[in-house]
């Protein structure tokens, strides 16, 4: 069974344990050669999939009164009992569970997305965000001042938001963010594990 989440930048694939991605471009020259069982975040991707493909969006029996979740939220949190999910992408989603209830969640920019709003400001701030940025002194250059300020403000929320709960980190930032919080997991595979439940549970009906 090969399981794809595809988001606006990029596709991650599942199959047997092992986990690989790639770019949209490379996704458009991808041949299925069996079912791939698919959530999509990218309408227009998902609109040019042919057969082999099966969308489960709606597989999913997910308790929340949130509006407009998107499905790869939805799908991360589907086998989260107590905990927060947070997926450090492109936008960095934070989602609280709790007794499998979804209570809520809110949206912060990635750093890319930091890194541009920065550029746009002066062209003296067209820099890159340093993750080895220290935190426990006032930087010196304007590099670590942005950097200072992006990944210390970042961390202060996450940690008002997560106090003493265990915390699962998912996206391509999860890793960074996740050795800043002691009681914090990155688990690469939490998507893929809601969508393996959601097909489980829908193969009993």
């Amino acid at each position: 069974m090969i399981l794809c989440d595809i988001g606006n930048s990029n596709v991650d694939f599942y199959h047997d344990g092992k986990i690989w991605s790639q770019n949209l471009m490379d996704f458009k020259e991808y041949k299925a050669k069996e079912k791939v069982y698919f959530i999509s975040v990218n309408e227009t991707i998902s609109a040019q999939l042919d057969s082999n493909y099966i969308n489960i969006e709606n597989w999913f029996d997910f308790d929340t009164i949130y509006q407009g979740m998107g499905i790869d939220r939805i799908a991360a949190c589907y086998t989260v009992e107590n905990g927060i999910v947070i997926d450090a992408g492109s936008a960095i989603t934070v989602d609280v569970m709790s007794g499998k209830l979804h209570m809520g969640g809110y949206i912060l920019p990635g750093i890319n997305s930091y890194e541009r709003c920065y550029a746009s400001i002066s062209k003296k701030l067209e820099k890159r965000i340093n993750p080895s940025v220290i935190l426990d002194a006032l930087p010196q250059k304007t590099e670590d001042a942005m950097s200072y300020g992006v990944i210390k403000s970042i961390c202060m929320i996450l940690e008002h938001t997560c106090r003493d709960k265990t915390i699962y980190f998912i996206g391509g930032d999860g890793k960074f963010f996740s050795k800043f919080f002691k009681k914090a997991i990155y688990d690469r595979s939490l998507i893929f594990r809601g969508m393996l439940k959601a097909i489980k549970n829908k193969e009993k009906l």
